[in-house]
């Protein structure tokens, strides 16, 4: 197998994302994501094992990248607080610009096997960890309130965020999603801050 780097490999996953969206994961045939992609059949085997493969590593490399451009974000707030409102906004946003990619997150992948969902608990065991680090930070210096069950609460903000984001890819109508950064902000540090 080729090395997971190079432009065929990010134009078959850009494809993948394309198509996936389009037609649903279990419509979605290899072939199709290779003609979108414009290379043969064969390359995409030269990168990826099966079409569960292209999924696991779309998924993983859209957390990865999701994951060091929040991280960013993140260092340059001031407070527990704006890391919050900054993760929102910045889970929000980003999906927001790239609907493709919304969807297949949120729909595409909550349709899968067990293999399937093995392969992408990494990535977004990552994302969790950095919401509960937020949330620890703000107990630790006094802006969150201190008997809040650190797991439950990041389950909580996860849900929160996801159940908008969710209610927007499936919207018949279109609208700003974030634009709601603010909205969920407020309800949720209504039972977080201190």
């Amino acid at each position: 197998m080729a090395k997971r780097t190079g432009e065929k490999y990010l134009s078959i996953l850009l494809a993948a994302i394309k198509i996936f969206a389009r037609y649903g994961y279990h419509r979605t045939r290899v072939s199709d994501i290779a003609r979108e992609a414009g290379v043969a059949d064969g390359t995409v085997y030269i990168y990826f094992n099966s079409k569960e493969d292209i999924l696991i590593s779309l998924f993983q490399e859209m957390m990865e990248q999701f994951v060091q451009g929040l991280q960013t974000e993140l260092d340059a707030c001031g407070n527990a607080e704006e890391k919050l409102k900054k993760l929102i906004h910045y889970h929000l946003e980003t999906l927001e610009k790239q609907p493709d990619q919304a969807k297949v997150t949120q729909l595409e992948l909550r349709q899968i096997d067990q293999s399937i969902n093995e392969g992408i608990s990494r990535p977004l065991m990552d994302y969790f960890q950095m919401i509960e680090e937020v949330i620890k930070e703000g107990q630790d210096t006094g802006f969150f309130r201190p008997e809040i069950n650190v797991r439950t609460a990041r389950k909580v903000i996860f849900g929160a965020i996801d159940e908008v984001v969710t209610s927007w890819v499936m919207s018949k109508k279109p609208y700003s999603l974030s634009n709601l950064s603010e909205p969920v902000f407020s309800l949720l540090s209504r039972g977080f801050l201190i």
